[in-house]
This record gives structure tokens, sequence and C-alpha cells, in this order.
């Protein structure tokens, strides 16, 4: 017999038990003794289902009922009752079930925060400028007798926070990230009817926003620097602040947004560091007339949407004295005839001189005094202004005029010696003075540049050149090579010193073909062909030969070139080449296929021709009818072909044709006269008779 005692039954138990707290007992009967149970009881139902208890043996026949602690018992959210169906079996397979009815008890508990309050610190975060009011709503808050008992909420610290009775968060002020603090740690508490409560934690953070533009913190806005600093060379550093704070301080970004012209300057981004970013020349015409820079700088908290503020500087750049004084030449050579006056300007270096500098003293500048060769014949006028005039109390001319000089001016007399009239052979050759002189800076570094003046004095031009001959006629032959001496001219000039003559041509010499046929050497006056003469295109030039001196002076002569005609014209014939073809029996004294050739010589008769074949005639079958003394020749069979003996063995015969324009030469003068040939290349195929073996080698 199998059966429970204790069974059915009641137990009590107090929520919130821990696992394995004790609910109830009971035994197990067996009869006879020899049946022994085929396991421990079990819960194998339970109303309303639950798993939160269990059956631990405590002797063999006697078993307890526990909590499992899965779930914990709540008498506020779960049933609190419960009825167990236990089973029991034994090894003759027989079973019995009862009953067990488990009744919870109510304790009494403290409010209990649902959500992460129950477990946690809540993080609650919030814009600095957000209006006064509502920030929080707290979970849900479990207590016994919730509905009948009121709950209490308090809040410590309290200001500028509070806390309504429904469990609402609120702020008094709106917050400024600059000037509250950045966080709050609030103490919640809530109290049930029975004194009861429980505490959570809440963290009020202030996000910090971007609401403050940044500001500059210079205490000037002009700064002065050198020209000509090295790119990289630091102006200054433009700082700014954001009240913002250190994360939006560490996002600063500068920038140049409105530059001056060039963009001499630049600035870091990161930093605020204005640097020299290309070659500053305070003389170029740009700063010259506006020598102050100003930049706008910009500084930024964010790329996207930030606050901004902007700054303008003045950078003046300063000059300094970094370039020489310069001329528009360093080497000045000056001519005057010998009749010049005493006290005329040579040179005004003032004129021609500047320094590039912008601003005095740097941009001041002046003459050293006067030396070298016949300085003493020369003077500033005033001193060190770079006035050159000449000084000297007579200058004497041909037929003993004279030019004096007085003191004016504070010059003091010296004397040009001599007579510079060369035609009459008393003052010889022209004089030369070689002055010397320095244009420097007045301020240090006092840089210098060397200045040489040239001064010649010339003689007069009197003279015009005369060629020794009214008129030149020369003779070329046609066939003169180029470049070849045709004829010279010559011309003198009675100035003394010589001024040299040159000679050119000035008209006449030209073709359809060549623009210039001649050129005269300009030293020498030789005439000579720089283009191929040709009789037959023109047979005489005039040409017009220019004599100058080398101030100016010229005079002109006619040159008459006559072209001589030489035979360089070579025989054209009507056909350069031919090819026939005859039969093998062809009889002697036929002209062949009438063939004939028509020659032409553009500088030779026809009766001057000659016709002879000079090459490819073997046995001497063919020939030209007439052979000589026509513009016509026709080409004859002389031989009969005889190949069945094997006189003849070549079927295809290539003449090479000769005609010359010797033919009313004599034998003897051919060999020295100018012989022109012109040439017919013939091909003539004999074509044998059907019956004719052709012999082969």
């Amino acid at each position: 017999m199998l059966s429970f005692s204790g069974l059915p039954g009641t137990g009590e138990i107090k929520e919130n038990s821990p696992a394995g707290a004790w609910v109830y007992t009971f035994n197990v009967t067996l009869s006879p003794f020899n049946i022994f149970l085929a396991g421990n009881p079990i819960i194998i139902n339970s109303n309303p289902l639950t798993k939160a208890f269990t059956i631990n043996p405590v002797s063999p026949l006697q078993y307890n009922v526990a909590t499992s602690g899965d779930p914990i018992l709540d008498y506020e959210t779960m049933p609190y009752r419960f009825e167990l169906q236990i089973l029991i079996s034994d090894s003759n397979g027989v079973r019995a079930l009862q009953i067990l009815t488990v009744v919870i008890l109510d304790e009494n508990e403290p409010p209990v925060f649902l959500g992460n309050l129950a477990s946690q610190t809540v993080m609650v975060y919030i814009l600095e400028d957000r209006p006064a009011g509502k920030i929080y709503q707290l979970p849900s808050v479990v207590s016994e007798n919730s509905t009948s008992t009121r709950l209490i909420y308090s809040l410590t610290p309290g200001k500028p926070f509070s806390i309504s009775q429904s469990g609402t968060i609120s702020s008094s002020k709106q917050f400024d990230y600059e000037n509250d603090d950045h966080s709050y740690l609030l103490n919640v508490t809530v109290t049930n009817g029975q004194g009861l409560s429980t505490t959570g934690t809440v963290i009020i953070n202030i996000i910090n926003l971007n609401d403050e533009s940044p500001y500059f913190n210079i205490t000037t806005r002009v700064f002065m620097i050198k020209e000509e600093q090295k790119i990289g060379f630091i102006v200054t550093t433009i700082t700014a602040v954001d009240p913002d704070g250190e994360v939006f301080n560490n996002n600063l970004r500068y920038s140049i947004t409105a530059p001056q012209g060039i963009p001499y300057f630049s600035i870091n981004p990161d930093n605020g560091i204005i640097q020299v970013a290309r070659r500053i020349d305070r003389d170029v015409p740009s700063l010259k007339q506006h020598p102050n820079i100003t930049l706008e700088i910009l500084v930024e908290d964010s790329p996207m949407n930030g606050k901004r503020n902007s700054i303008t500087i003045v950078i003046i750049i300063e000059d300094i004295n970094d370039h020489p004084p310069k001329c528009q030449r360093y080497i000045f050579r000056e001519h005057f005839n010998e009749n010049i006056s005493s006290g005329t300007v040579i040179v005004d270096l003032k004129n021609s001189c500047w320094d590039c500098d912008a601003v005095a003293p740097n941009n001041l500048f002046n003459f050293t005094e006067l030396s070298g060769v016949g300085s003493n014949n020369f003077a500033q006028d005033p001193p060190g202004s770079g006035r050159i005039k000449g000084e000297w109390e007579e200058f004497s001319r041909v037929g003993g005029e004279s030019f004096e000089n007085t003191e004016e001016n504070g010059f003091n007399a010296h004397q040009l010696v001599g007579n510079i009239d060369l035609e009459n052979g008393i003052g010889g050759a022209e004089k030369d003075y070689i002055l010397k002189l320095v244009v420097q800076d007045i301020i240090s570094p006092f840089y210098p540049n060397n200045i040489d003046i040239f001064v010649r004095i010339l003689p007069v031009n009197e003279f015009t050149p005369v060629f020794n001959s009214p008129l030149y006629v020369f003779n070329a032959s046609e066939i003169l090579a180029v470049r070849s001496e045709i004829g010279k001219v010559t011309a003198t000039d009675e100035d003394v010193p010589s001024t040299g003559i040159s000679y050119s041509i000035v008209c006449g010499g030209g073709t359809l073909d060549y623009s210039e046929i001649f050129w005269i050497d300009p030293n020498e006056g030789i005439i000579k062909n720089v283009a191929q003469l040709d009789y037959e295109v023109r047979q005489k030039y005039p040409l017009i030969v220019q004599a100058a001196d080398n101030r100016g002076k010229t005079n002109s002569v006619t040159v008459i070139v006559n072209v001589l005609e030489e035979n360089d014209e070579k025989p054209v014939c009507s056909l350069s080449s031919h090819f026939l073809e005859i039969p093998v029996g062809l009889p002697p004294g036929t002209n062949i296929n009438g063939l004939y050739i028509s020659c032409v010589d553009r500088d030779s008769s026809p009766r001057s021709f000659r016709y002879f074949i000079n090459s490819g005639n073997v046995n001497n079958h063919f020939a030209f009818s007439p052979s000589a003394g026509s513009g016509t020749s026709r080409l004859i069979l002389v031989y009969p072909f005889d190949y069945e003996r094997g006189l003849d063995r070549v079927w295809e015969y290539r003449l090479e044709v000769y005609i010359t324009d010797d033919n009313l030469l004599s034998v003897a003068n051919r060999s020295t006269a100018l012989v022109q040939t012109g040439s017919v290349k013939l091909t003539i195929r004999v074509i044998p008779d059907p019956t004719t073996v052709v012999p082969t080698t």
C-alpha cells in the first residue's frame, strides 16, 4: 500500500523568502516492507503554474517542500495562494497523488523603484539653454498598499531643483554652462505611509552648447616689420578665447579673409601665428604708394555653423636701404665736334640715374669728384650733381676764329691747347678724354656704382667722297663662278683724319628670280656676283654704287656690268628614252619604226649638233641620219642581223645616244672648247622569225 501522511495539507510562507526556505513537511507510507519508492515525490502541476517550489528529501520517507528562488515570492505581484499536485510511485508501479495548498503571507516592505533607478545611478543630460521646467520623470515606484497609502517624494539637495509628488524633477532656472556647475548630484527619496523609504541617485549633467563667440585678446592692432624679411618670419601671434570652454578653444581655427593686394602673409590655422609668406619688396609700385597692409583675421570655433569673430590689423612695411643707385647706362660715349663751346653740358647723369628705394634718405644719392684722363677740363655744376660741363678758355679753329669762356658758374678756366682742324695739318688727330666718377647712396651702406664717360672731340666732316672715275664698265662671262670678282670701284675723301669710306649698291642688279645679283665689299669696293649670271636671261646690268663716309656724306657712280655669252646650255631633245621592237629580217637602210629625234639648244644653232651612239651598238647595226648639222635625225638600220651563223647573239640593244653642240668646231678645238652634251636612251628588241633558231650561249 502507498500513501501520504500529512497530505492533503496547507503550508504558509512569507513573501521575499530566500531560496530553500521551508514551507511544509510530509511523509510517505509503504507496505509491505519489500516495496520501495521508484523515486522522490515530484510536483507535477500547480494552480496557478509556478516554479517557485521544490521537494527536498529529509529521510527515506520524509520530505520538505521549500522555495526554489525562481522566482522570489512577492505578495504584491504574484498570486498569494498556490495548489501543488504531488505525485509518488513505488517499485510495483503504484502511484499516489495529493494536494498541498501554499499560502503567501504579506510582509511590510519599503517602496521599490522600477527601471534603471532600481539598480543604478541615473544620468540625465540637459542643454545649457533649456528653459526652466520639467527635466526628468522618475520611473514607477512599487509600494505595499500604494493605492491606499500616499508616497512622499523628497530631493536633496534642493535648489535649483525640485520634485513633485508625482515624481517629476524640475529646474527653477535656465542653466549657463560657462557660469553654472556642469553637473548636479541629486538624492531622490520616496517614503510610504508606514515610514519605510528607498533612495536613488540622479545626476543632472549640463551639456555645453556653442553659444558664445570667441573673442581676441590682443592689445595692439598695428605692427611694423622691415621689408625683405625671410619667408617664415613671424610677425605676431593673434590669439582668441572661446568662452564655451576648452573643447571649443582647442577647435579654434584662424584664417585671413580679406588680404590687401598680394597675399604677403599667411596665418597658421591652429595657433594664429602670422608669418611672411612671400618676398616683401617695399620698393614695388603698389607698396611704394601703400606701405600699410590691412589684414582681416577671422576666428571660428567650428567649421560648420560655428561661432566666429573677426579683427582687422595693419602691418606697416618699413623701407630699408637695399638698392644701390642705378643708371640707364654706366658707360657713356659722347662725341662732339671740334667747334664745341666751353660750358656745353657733356652729360647730365642726374636725369639718367635713380634709386629704387621707396623713401628718403634711402633713395638719395650723389656723385663723387671727376677723375681720369683730361678730367681737369670738365667739372660738375653744381658739385656732386652729375651735371658735367666742359670748361676751357679757348678753342681755336681754321682761320683764327676763337670761342672764349668766362668764369661763370664758378668755373676755373683751363685751356685746351691745339688746333683741331685736321685738314690744315696743324692739330693732328681727334682728342679723347676718359672721365671716371662714382654714384653712391648718401647713407650706409653707401652702395656704389662706377660710371665711365668717354668724350671724343671729332673733326668736322667737310668733304664728300669722290670716285676716281665718272663711269665704270665691267665685262663678266655668264659661266663665271658665284662670288667671283667682277671689278672694283675706288673713292677718296679729303677729310683728315680719314673717316673711312664704305661702299654699297643702292640700285640695280636684280632679276625676276633674284632681288640681288651683285654684292660689293663695303670696305674694298670689290664687286662680286652672288648668283649665277645668264646671258639668255639678261645681257647688261646698270648699277648705282654709293660711297659714304662715316659722318653721313655720300656720292654715287654708275657701274655697267656686261654679261658675255658662253656655251653653257646643252641640247634638249623631244624624247629622253624610247622602246622599239623590230623584226629580225628588217632590211638595211630602213628608218627603224619611223623614229626620229628632234633637239634644240638655247645658245647653239642646230647646225652645231652631232649625233652618235656612245654605247650599246653591238656590231654597229644602228646609226643616225643625218649624223650632224641638223636639229632632227632619224634612226637607221645599217647592217642586217645574222643570228643563224652566230655573228649576232644580242636580241635586245640598249643604246645611249649623245647629241653634242660642237659640229661647227674643228677637231682640234673640240678638246679645248666648252662643249655641251644631251643624251637619249633607246631600247631595241629584235623579234625572231618563227623558223629562226635562236642560238643559246
